[in-house]
């Protein structure tokens, strides 16, 4: 009896694709040890080496969100660390990323083009000086929600924004489930360090 061995050959999509999660997975690791592990006085230039690259990756891989998402998270990251009028160049680079990565897919991520573009919203000055839009804040971080009920980072900012809205009473269960959400393969650095804002944050509205 002869035994026939049959080996699957990967389409050229399915290398591409594989190659987008790695690039990206990449991105996020990078991200999550700038932003919780180096020093302040180094993120600022971490995160605009860490864009550059982004950028590359976006780039090479048109049509896909996911390479946007990320990018825009550390475009963000890195106006958020540059602060001031001098950032809001940058912000606004982020907000055209997240729009297209809308533009392509919403629901890549569990949403978190939606989640992200609405912190940008709630967090950024409103007209003159920038975009940002309360209501069009919260009808973004509730898609989110919506995408990904459980997920650490939409009741996270959902949280804060109801926070920073002067809705403390409500913000204390969207942090308490922060702090109860699933953890995230390869994503231990990232979780840990969400729970401890989330619980410095719960602290914060049960005091108000």
């Amino acid at each position: 009896m002869f035994v026939v061995a049959t080996m699957a050959v990967a389409s050229p999509q399915i290398v591409r694709a594989a190659a987008v999660d790695d690039a990206v997975a990449e991105l996020q690791h990078d991200w999550e040890v700038i932003r919780y592990q180096t020093p302040a006085a180094e993120r600022e230039k971490r995160f605009e080496a860490l864009a550059a690259k982004a950028r590359k990756i976006s780039e090479s891989q048109p049509g896909r969100a996911e390479p946007l998402v990320w990018e825009g998270i550390i475009v963000s990251s890195w106006a958020g660390e540059k602060g001031g009028l001098g950032a809001l160049g940058l912000v606004k680079q982020a907000k055209a990323l997240y729009e297209s990565a809308i533009a392509i897919n919403g629901d890549v991520l569990d949403g978190s083009a939606y989640n992200s573009l609405g912190v940008l919203y709630y967090k950024v000055p409103g007209w003159p000086v920038g975009f940002g839009d309360k209501a069009k804040a919260k009808e973004l971080l509730q898609k989110a929600l919506v995408l990904n009920p459980k997920g650490i980072d939409p009741n996270f900012f959902y949280g804060e924004y109801l926070l920073e809205t002067k809705q403390p009473e409500q913000a204390v269960a969207y942090f308490e489930r922060a702090m109860q959400a699933p953890a995230r393969a390869g994503r231990q650095i990232s979780d840990a360090g969400r729970r401890e804002e989330a619980r410095v944050l719960l602290e914060k509205a049960k005091a108000k």
